[in-house]
């Protein structure tokens, strides 16, 4: 599969004595974990066919430090920052695009005040420009009529106020978009944010993303659209968890819109 995708690195473009229009900020999820990686690579078909001049850092690109810094370790997460501001500044990168929100939180908010500022977009905004700008055409009609529903990750949505772009997009699947009870402003987190992904949960009644996936099969859906890495290993474990995954796939709004496009 990953033959046929044109992935260039910026040490290729310097090379070149060229620069990219985006860097792609893979994420540690959408480079090692087997599930994101299927993410990975939906994103950059679609970078492929809207011809977006782009490029990855590749081997030079280290964690962001979110997870450290949720975690606590404040020196790891500065000294993680630090190491890649200096690559990033070295290539003169002016635009970064990922696919996963904490890395999207982290090199908005908390890169700056190091000395790393970049105009970074989430890739549900950037496949957006893409189709408003024409670069993507509308998809076919693959998902027409199906009910989808969609889980606002915490780092887009409350944390960054994204609400509108992942839905613009959605709609452009020609599918049935129904909400959960708790949407935008006060839906749930799946459970992995703020560094739980690498712990077991506390004791209590239930697991958060089981909790957050009963909200999404209230909506009776044939698809749960995640806009995250780590919510759809949540979603798709509470799936699990609740004997469903023969009846709902959970995938992410680049899945959807490559799927679609019939990438």
């Amino acid at each position: 599969m990953s033959e046929s995708l044109n992935v260039p690195t910026m040490a290729d473009f310097m090379a070149q004595g060229k620069q990219p229009e985006i860097l792609f900020w893979v994420g540690s999820a959408g480079s090692f974990d087997d599930r994101a990686k299927k993410i990975t690579r939906a994103f950059v078909k679609l970078l492929n066919k809207a011809n977006v001049d782009f490029a990855v850092l590749g081997t030079e690109e280290s964690c962001t430090g979110d997870v450290a810094k949720r975690a606590g370790n404040e020196f790891l997460f500065q000294m993680q920052a630090v190491t890649n501001i200096e690559v990033l500044n070295a290539y003169e990168v002016k635009k970064i695009v990922t696919c996963d929100p904490h890395s999207f939180n982290c090199l908005k908010n908390e890169y700056p005040s190091l000395g790393g500022n970049y105009e970074v977009i989430h890739h549900t905004q950037f496949i957006k420009q893409l189709i408003d700008s024409g670069q993507l055409k509308t998809a076919n009609n693959l998902y027409k009529g199906k009910r989808i529903t969609y889980h606002d990750p915490c780092y887009l949505g409350r944390a960054n106020n994204e609400y509108d772009a992942p839905r613009d997009v959605l709609k452009e699947t020609q599918a049935n978009i129904f909400e959960m009870k708790r949407h935008k402003g006060t839906a749930l987190c799946c459970g992995a944010g703020g560094a739980q992904m690498f712990k077991e949960p506390e004791k209590g009644d239930m697991d958060i993303n089981v909790l957050r996936t009963e909200d999404a099969l209230e909506t009776k859906p044939d698809i749960i659209a995640t806009g995250c890495p780590y919510c759809n290993t949540m979603m798709t474990d509470g799936v699990k968890a609740k004997e469903k995954e023969a009846d709902i796939e959970v995938l992410d709004i680049a899945e959807l819109i490559a799927n679609a496009q019939g990438l």
